[in-house]
């Protein structure tokens, strides 16, 4: 089922979205420290983000800027700020929906199944542990860091990711980058693991591709 991560601030709204979400079946995640916000949405990976705007540390509408520059979404901003100049404000911002508080329970779930369709077949940010990594254009995010991968470099990782703790072999890796599962020549494909690692190492990350002797190789973590 679809992951929703619900950040409000207000503790007896977030306990009734939760109750309302889990019992229709979603994975749901409830942010209650405010501090890095944007970090621990695209940690999580979301199928859809469901943001107030009056929050402690930062304004929603910053959050949903920071979340489109991304490339995240589906954003379903929930508040109570009626005024039309505020939600044309967020939509303009990328926000995909806007919703005022309170609502009516059918109002929304409809809303976010619109969303979650009109989405569906986009993939989201993947979670890579100590960072997510966007499938559609090989960006990768560390914290408030972002850096973009080659084609074949973003292939890699994300086979890499997908598959983590699995050794990923070496076939599989020609297969995905030259189209045929037959091992072309260590070389080739040594190159591009150390072009990986080297752009890896401007995050800290390169150390977090373990070569595995014979095999392949794997994820750390």
């Amino acid at each position: 089922m679809a992951r929703i991560t619900i950040v409000e601030d207000d503790s007896m709204m977030r306990e009734e979205l939760m109750d309302i979400l889990q019992k229709e079946g979603f994975e749901v995640r409830a942010i209650a420290d405010f501090h890095d916000i944007v970090v621990q949405i695209a940690t999580s990976a979301p199928d859809l983000v469901l943001l107030d705007i009056n929050l402690p540390e930062q304004s929603g509408f910053e959050i949903c800027k920071s979340l489109k520059l991304k490339g995240m979404g589906p954003i379903l901003i929930l508040t109570s700020r009626d005024k039309l100049q505020d939600e044309l404000h967020g939509l303009h911002l990328g926000a995909d929906d806007y919703l005022t508080k309170p609502c009516n329970r059918d109002r929304l779930l409809a809303r976010i199944q619109n969303l979650l369709r009109r989405f569906e077949g986009q993939l989201g940010l993947i979670d890579g542990g100590s960072f997510s990594l966007d499938p559609n254009t090989f960006t990768l995010y560390k914290g408030s860091q972002s850096l973009s991968l080659s084609a074949n470099e973003g292939k890699i990782l994300l086979a890499l990711v997908q598959n983590k703790p699995e050794v990923v072999s070496k076939s599989t890796l020609s297969d995905l980058l030259w189209g045929t599962d037959q091992y072309i020549d260590e070389n080739a494909l040594q190159v591009n693991l150390t072009r990986l690692r080297k752009t890896l190492r401007q995050l800290n990350l390169e150390s977090q591709i373990e070569t595995i002797r014979g095999k392949g190789y794997r994820l750390r973590g």
